[in-house]
């Protein structure tokens, strides 16, 4: 009986101990993300613990996330923001910015942004770079990786231990890559190949003129000479794109995964058994920790083909975070990001997690990795959030790619089209016809299927599908923008 007393009485001591805790936790505002992959136990631990406790007592604020798998992601994301889930802030690619907008699934952010955003904030993500998620001239996206974007997805990512091991140094041309995929296959059998077909770069390669998709995944594309829009299957350069991925199919060189599950490049390429993946600026060293980790003699390098050719940073790569019209606390969303990037301590602690703990800077300001989870992916993925200001390297990266890495956009150009956004207002039945069509031209594209056979029957569905009036609608709105 005295047992049963004295239990009770703890238990009612611990409940009046905990009241506190949880009218503090009644107090806290709270947001919900939603974020792209799989949740690991890690990440769990972390948010529930370390990130919770500090954005309470820092930002008094409480943030949940809704985690999609990157198969289901876009899908999905499209169905709850749809049926006006409470959502609060969600990723997307930047150059996807004026669909969401024509979809209306993104507020504009210049009023939050000019209550809630410090000043301070305009040296962390200049004006330069919020311009990017502006259409007609209002901010419906921040572009949330401040970096080197100039080549964006004009790159490939390769392995540069194998490359070096069948007798070559670098990677300028199409050809300089067949010839690679030709001698690994002859002398380490055991690899399986490309985990791309790249099919941007090779763009980049085999364009007279620099190409620029206006939205769509390279359905139509922009040219940086001539100034118009066009519809890239009609172009020189996807036929020459096509044929050279056929050929890498026929060969042997392509598995046909490369093609049906095109989506799972990147996962591909982290198994250690490929040889290269599209790339850009600093994504070598993005995934080289799961490369290694799989293969422990990889080293990863990145090339942009046709290297002499100029670089121009414009809005189809890069990522956004956009507030939808249905979040219950869009300034609380903004205040967040305002914190994670308000400090490098926020920023390391995000992405890389408990500093002693998961991480560490060395005497010469290189970054040590303490923890699996910080070996491998981290926590908040670090290309979503990179930034100029707080980029650190490990200790294994030279000096020669820090500057290269700094200096990446010294020397480009800014494209005739950044800034422009396509009003779809009239055409969303021809948008959604010639996107349907368009599913029939990719598996050309990625040369699963044959040029010469195949081609003409998906012209023909693109064309009764409204292709050129289309292209006819993006004319007419880019002559409209170039002039102002």
């Amino acid at each position: 009986m005295k047992k049963n007393l004295l239990l009770v009485l703890a238990l009612a001591l611990a409940m009046m101990m905990a009241l506190p805790l949880l009218a503090h936790a009644d107090e806290l505002e709270e947001i919900t993300i939603l974020y792209p992959g799989e949740e690991t136990d890690e990440m769990e631990a972390f948010l529930e613990g370390p990130f919770a406790q500090k954005v309470a007592e820092e930002l008094g604020m409480k943030v949940n996330f809704t985690w999609l798998s990157w198969s289901d992601y876009w899908d999905q994301k499209t169905l709850k923001l749809a049926a006006n889930e409470p959502v609060d802030l969600y990723w997307d690619g930047l150059s996807n910015l004026p669909g969401i907008v024509n979809r209306k699934e993104a507020q504009p952010l210049d009023e939050l942004l000019a209550e809630y955003w410090p000043e301070s904030m305009n040296d962390i993500l200049p004006q330069s770079q919020l311009a990017g998620g502006k259409i007609k001239g209002e901010l419906y996206g921040i572009p949330s990786a401040y970096t080197a974007s100039s080549g964006m997805y004009q790159q490939v990512v390769v392995r540069q231990d194998l490359l070096e091991a069948v007798g070559m140094t670098e990677i300028k041309t199409a050809e300089d890559l067949r010839q690679f995929a030709e001698l690994v296959q002859v002398q380490f059998p055991e690899y399986k190949g490309p985990a791309d077909v790249i099919f941007k770069p090779l763009t980049r390669y085999f364009a007279d003129e620099q190409l620029f998709t206006l939205g769509n995944d390279y359905m139509i594309v922009f040219g940086e000479e001539s100034k118009q829009a066009y519809c890239f299957a009609e172009t020189e350069a996807f036929k020459k794109v096509a044929e050279f991925n056929r050929e890498m199919f026929l060969d042997g060189l392509y598995s046909d995964e490369v093609a049906i599950k095109y989506n799972k490049r990147d996962s591909r390429m982290q198994t250690g058994l490929y040889l290269w993946v599209e790339g850009s600026v600093g994504k070598d060293q993005e995934i080289s920790g799961s490369v290694r980790t799989a293969d422990p003699s990889a080293r990863l390098a990145s090339y942009i083909l046709a290297p002499e050719k100029p670089r121009y940073i414009n809005a189809t790569g890069g990522e956004v975070l956009c507030i939808p019209y249905s979040a219950k606390n869009p300034s609380g969303a903004v205040k967040f990001l305002a914190w994670l990037w308000g400090n490098q301590d926020n920023y390391m602690f995000c992405l890389y997690g408990v500093e002693g703990q998961d991480w560490e800077l060395d005497e010469n300001g290189r970054l040590v990795l303490l923890s699996d989870t910080a070996r491998g992916d981290g926590y908040f993925y670090e290309w979503m959030f990179r930034n100029y200001n707080y980029k650190v390297f490990t200790a294994d990266v030279s000096d020669e790619y820090i500057e290269t890495y700094k200096h990446w956009d010294d020397e480009a150009i800014p494209s005739a089209m950044l800034g422009f956004a396509f009003d779809n207002t009239g055409f969303e039945a021809v948008e959604t016809a010639v996107q349907e069509a368009w599913k029939s031209m990719t598996p050309i594209l990625y040369g699963y299927v044959d040029y010469e056979t195949e081609y003409p029957k998906a012209l023909a569905e693109m064309e009764a599908a409204g292709i050129h009036e289309y292209v006819a609608e993006y004319n007419r709105q880019l002559e409209a923008f170039l002039a102002q």
